[in-house]
């Protein structure tokens, strides 16, 4: 076993009087807030999805006009994610969370008051900017406020809020929807934006990080938003659209790709205040691990779009019987992030993230073995395994990823891979959907040969059906129905195969980068990781 070179100069970790560790009550209070935070922040990705029908319906436009509002929301979130690091050295970290906060909530309210497309999309575009920075400042904040040898629970409390809010925003969404009215999906975001806000003030506002003037890169700005925006709403709309078959997805994925070259070019090239800071990935622990974190939660956030949508038009689950099939994958989560976190800091994470991996493997294949059959136990099983591997992968990547960064380059290496996280999730669950209907219309086809090639019998499940009393048509209506539902199990069982395959190959990605030390994987001034990373091979 060699040592392998350092990732970033050893230096002595030193927190200034503004950063040291918060203490007792103080220190409890802050991760709440920072935590609440984050939670309404990421709960309002998935809050709307299944309100949208109700939504629009207010609004005078169709559900698929309608859309727009999680588009909108999408879109600008994504832009802003990547800026997260810029913004932090012109206005520093807790001016800029407070400021986010404050105007979340206020576009919260405005949200819910609404009364045309209009205004609801251009409050939902400012939502999703001021939404941004909030994810991985949260994260840089809760870091600070705890001493090195409490980072991994840090860490922990981050990971359950990240990970369970996306779960709980389509339930919560739905009994909203059902049981009051919808403006009230936005109107909840007030109190707790107002909480966050004064706890924030009160707590850290004299922790403030070291600012510096630097000049505005505009044209990388405009060079982000445009490929960003395009490839967002690309992925929002393409099944829609029918994606390739589509003169506009066609063009909007030209845009994409013609401003992405562009944007890398301005930013690598003689570039010295470039808005987002592409160097992190020569780190090899850094884009190791931010792929197979992005990959991954591509793949869980994939199957958690799919399977509601599995369960109420295959199973005939209502939108609140499937949530609450889907609820529970934050359960075990909660009970094993904190065991995990004390160690997560001091262990090396990568056989961690093996095992889990592997049981998100073992999921996938049990989940392809569903038929229409399946009770909602058999359901409900593997989604609680689930979230044991949820909380084992994505807190020990993040402490990997984050490994050998100085303090102040944690902003931006958290918004960076919070921002290929986010776009990495919009791509899994437009692809989960679009691989899930092609395969299905494949089985269709299939299907309708077996049944027409074997005339005898169709004809007698036919003479059955009309024996039970249905005329020819009814018999015919149900046959096809059957044929429709068998399809789409075997669609779904093939989705989850692939997830199962792809997620064996990232149990072997996380083997290429560097186990970090115990120092690296402590907290510096403003981050999960010290400056020091000494790795071994």
């Amino acid at each position: 076993m060699s040592s392998a070179p350092t990732e970033a100069p050893a230096q002595q970790a030193t927190h200034s009087p503004a950063q040291r560790p918060l203490q007792g009550v103080e220190r409890m209070i802050g991760a709440i807030a920072l935590a609440a935070g984050t939670f309404m922040t990421i709960l309002d990705t998935s809050v709307t999805n299944v309100s949208i029908p109700t939504i629009s319906g207010d609004l005078g436009v169709s559900p698929t006009q309608g859309t727009w509002i999680i588009t909108s929301y999408s879109v600008a979130i994504a832009i802003s994610l990547p800026l997260t690091g810029w913004l932090t050295t012109r206005f520093g970290q807790v001016r800029l969370f407070l400021a986010s906060v404050v105007l979340f909530t206020l576009t919260s309210l405005l949200c819910g008051m609404a009364n045309s497309l209009e205004a609801m999309v251009a409050f939902r575009v400012i939502q999703g900017l001021v939404a941004g920075p909030m994810v991985p400042l949260s994260q840089s904040l809760l870091m600070s406020t705890f001493p090195r040898e409490r980072a991994g629970f840090a860490l922990a409390l981050w990971s359950m809020t990240a990970l369970v809010a996306p779960v709980i925003g389509p339930l919560l969404g739905g009994a909203i929807s059902e049981y009051a009215t919808w403006p009230w999906i936005f109107y909840l975001n007030v109190p707790v934006g107002i909480m966050v806000a004064v706890l924030t003030w009160t707590i850290y506002r004299e922790r403030e990080s070291p600012t510096r003037k630097v000049p505005v890169d505009i044209v990388g700005i405009v060079l982000l938003a445009l490929w960003v925006g395009a490839l967002q709403i690309m992925l929002d709309k393409g099944k829609e659209l029918d994606w390739f078959a589509s003169g506009e997805i066609v063009a909007l994925a030209c845009v994409a790709a013609a401003s992405f070259a562009v944007f890398l070019a301005w930013e690598l090239i003689d570039n010295p205040h470039p808005v987002v800071d592409l160097s992190l990935f020569a780190l090899r622990n850094f884009w190791t691990g931010t792929v197979a974190q992005s990959m991954g939660y591509a793949l869980f956030f994939g199957s958690m779009v799919a399977m509601p949508l599995w369960l109420q038009t295959v199973m005939g689950y209502t939108p609140i019987w499937a949530g609450i099939a889907m609820a529970p994958v934050g359960l075990l989560s909660i009970l094993i992030a904190p065991i995990l976190g004390r160690s997560v800091h001091v262990r090396d994470p990568r056989p961690t993230v093996t095992v889990a991996f592997l049981i998100y493997a073992g999921v996938s294949f049990a989940r392809a073995g569903f038929d229409i059959e399946a009770d909602l136990w058999t359901i409900v099983l593997p989604t609680i395994i689930q979230g044991t591997a949820a909380v084992m992968f994505f807190m020990p990547l993040t402490a990997l990823l984050l490994s050998g960064i100085e303090p102040e380059r944690i902003p931006s290496a958290a918004g960076l891979s919070n921002f290929v996280r986010y776009t990495a999730g919009a791509f899994g669950a437009s692809m989960s959907i679009t691989l899930w209907d092609e395969r299905s219309a494949l089985h269709r086809a299939h299907l309708v040969e077996h049944v027409t090639a074997q005339g005898p019998a169709s004809g007698a499940a036919m003479d059955t059906l009309r024996s039970l009393g249905f005329s020819a048509e009814q018999a015919l209506a149900l046959l096809e129905r059957g044929v429709d539902t068998q399809a789409k199990m075997m669609g779904i069982a093939d989705l989850f195969w692939i997830s199962g395959v792809l997620f064996l190959c990232l149990a072997v990605l996380v083997w290429i980068a560097r186990r970090p030390v115990r120092a690296a994987m402590s907290t510096g001034s403003t981050g999960t990781a010290g400056p020091a990373s000494q790795g071994v091979d």
